[in-house]
């Protein structure tokens, strides 16, 4: 894949100039807004292009010199040299002990991809530890929880929180146990507004202003980027402002791009974006929704559905991989009692359980 940056006044238009001249077969790799020299904003996109795609509009087709060609296929062919040799060590070390097998498969089996389990064993070789299998588990559970981060509740500033992710995570309900705690939970009732962004699904704004109709708190939706910039103008005198987003599959780009033009508002406070993750994350969805939630640049994870599963090493896969931090748990749908502060040994014990079974 090749990557292009495109430059336009919004992001969508930004896009369009990228499906303009390489169709729709290309990928959203991020998204910002720039003040140029001139002290106009604009927004950049990045896009990725397949090679041919590529090769065909922007190179006209030129097939490359024998002499760039021959070196690139040097360079493939060393690469896959080197990963061979990667594999065949992994492999060494995996026939020659059958505890690392057994813990491996173990791990794998409970949702812990070999990428990371391999990185461990790496730096174990030659130590007792990969003669017992007790202590191995034992040092690869040392070693989540070390790699696991927290986010830290923070109040002491003004905040404007977006929440995003997936279609069916909870985002509406998380929301509205998020305003409860804020404005009646804690020591001090902070000053909070509910924002709606969220006009595709069907009875969306009506649950949300439902939530604030009984906690007696501001309730506003807004139809685009000017309205979301003048709404968040007006509640400035606010401690929080919490905002609702469309639930978006991790392949409809319209939607992503919609949602960069209202993160990248010109704003007068940083909005804050949280990424609303379900427990119950499919292995095969997790990278795609990484991917494409991660140029909205989130700064901590909410993880919803603990009710809803026992497996979390999925979860714990994804928290190791994308190295983002937990903010909050939701734990079921009861409003406002189901949501902790984010906690690693609550998250490593669930765990534990179920290896424990395995």
């Amino acid at each position: 894949m090749i990557n292009e940056t495109f430059v336009a006044s919004d992001p969508k238009s930004a896009y369009e100039l990228a499906v303009e001249k390489y169709g729709t077969n290309i990928s959203l790799v991020s998204a910002k807004q720039i003040k140029y020299d001139d002290g106009v904003l604009r927004s950049e996109i990045t896009v990725a292009i397949p090679l041919e795609v590529y090769e065909e509009v922007s190179l006209g087709g030129v097939v490359p010199k024998d002499d760039d060609e021959a070196l690139l296929s040097e360079i493939f062919e060393l690469k896959e040299q080197l990963n061979l040799m990667k594999d065949d060590m992994h492999k060494e070390i995996q026939d020659a002990n059958p505890v690392v097998s057994e813990v491996k498969a173990l791990f794998m089996r409970k949702g812990i991809s070999g990428f990371w389990l391999e990185s461990m064993f790496q730096t174990l070789i030659g130590s007792e530890v990969l003669e017992d299998a007790k202590l191995l588990a034992a040092y690869l559970l040392e070693e989540i929880d070390d790699a696991l981060k927290v986010k830290e509740e923070d109040l002491t500033h003004p905040k404007v929180m977006m929440i995003v992710g997936p279609t069916g995570v909870g985002k509406t309900t998380t929301i509205a146990k998020l305003a409860a705690r804020y404005a009646y939970l804690l020591d001090k009732r902070y000053k909070v507004a509910l924002v709606n962004l969220d006009s595709f699904k069907v009875g969306a704004i009506e649950q949300l202003a439902h939530y604030a109709d009984i906690m007696q708190i501001e309730h506003i939706v807004v139809d685009d980027v000017d309205n979301f910039k003048d709404t968040l103008e007006r509640l400035e005198g606010y401690d929080v402002v919490l905002v609702d987003t469309a639930g978006m599959s991790p392949y409809d780009t319209e939607k992503f791009i919609q949602t960069v033009e209202f993160v990248k508002t010109d704003a007068p406070r940083e909005i804050e974006v949280s990424l609303l993750l379900s427990a119950t994350v499919k292995y095969e969805d997790m990278e795609d929704i990484y991917q494409n939630f991660s140029f909205l640049n989130p700064s901590s994870v909410i993880i919803s559905k603990f009710d809803e599963t026992k497996h979390f090493g999925t979860l714990l896969n994804f928290m190791l991989l994308y190295n983002l931090p937990m903010s909050y748990f939701a734990t079921g749908q009861e409003v406002p009692d189901d949501l902790l502060l984010a906690d690693k040994e609550f998250l490593l014990e669930q765990f534990i359980g179920d290896i424990d079974e395995g």
